[in-house]
């Protein structure tokens, strides 16, 4: 299923001069990583009461501090302590919410080597207990966000481990994604397409 949203920016009532500030603003957060994208979006639901959802701390175990004075501290050797699962989580609609973010300079498929094993595993673990997985996928050089629910990732994931092609053709995120185009506020609405597999459960 293919899914469009409005971009946002549109020549409604408002006058051209709204119109082109308004444009600005969303071009002009362009060039920013995925991951600083969903960070400003994420501050907009929390701030707006939306949702609650934030990026996982990476774990790491801390071996060796400096301390050049009693108010500053820094870290000199650190190791990640455990393997990082997800990137985000958090809770929309009183649903548990778990999800990745990726980047790929592909422009016709998207490397399944951009997932570990445990990640896999990790949102086939709370998909089961009743949360809400997906990935976000950014084709950078298209200029393209998608969300791809986790059964879909699931299905190219167990096919690749059993001798199947190691990537998602860019048509499976056109016909069975969301595409997410840039917003004002929130920058990428991504809930939006959250909405949409919520009414389907």
């Amino acid at each position: 299923m293919k899914f469009n949203y409005p971009t946002g920016v549109t020549a409604n009532n408002s006058s051209a001069s709204n119109a082109k500030v308004n444009a600005a603003t969303v071009y002009g957060k362009r060039g920013m990583s995925l991951e600083e994208e969903i960070n400003t979006s994420n501050t907009y639901y929390l701030s707006n009461a939306i949702a609650v959802i934030h990026k996982k701390p990476t774990p790491i175990q801390i071996v060796k501090v400096d301390y050049p004075k009693r108010s500053a501290a820094t870290i000199r050797e650190a190791y990640f302590s455990k393997a990082s699962t997800t990137d985000y989580n958090g809770v929309y609609k009183g649903k548990y919410i778990d999800f990745d973010a990726k980047e790929t300079t592909n422009t016709t498929s998207f490397p399944l080597s951009n997932f570990h094993e445990h990640q896999i595993n990790h949102m086939k673990q709370c998909q089961n207990a009743g949360g809400i997985c997906f990935t976000i996928v950014k084709f950078v050089k298209l200029d393209k966000i998608f969300l791809l629910k986790a059964e879909d990732l699931f299905h190219f994931w167990d096919n690749k481990e059993t001798g199947g092609r190691k990537s998602i053709p860019l048509s499976t995120f056109e016909e069975n994604g969301y595409l997410i185009n840039y917003h004002i506020n929130p920058l990428i609405p991504y809930l939006d397409a959250v909405d949409q597999i919520m009414k389907k459960l």
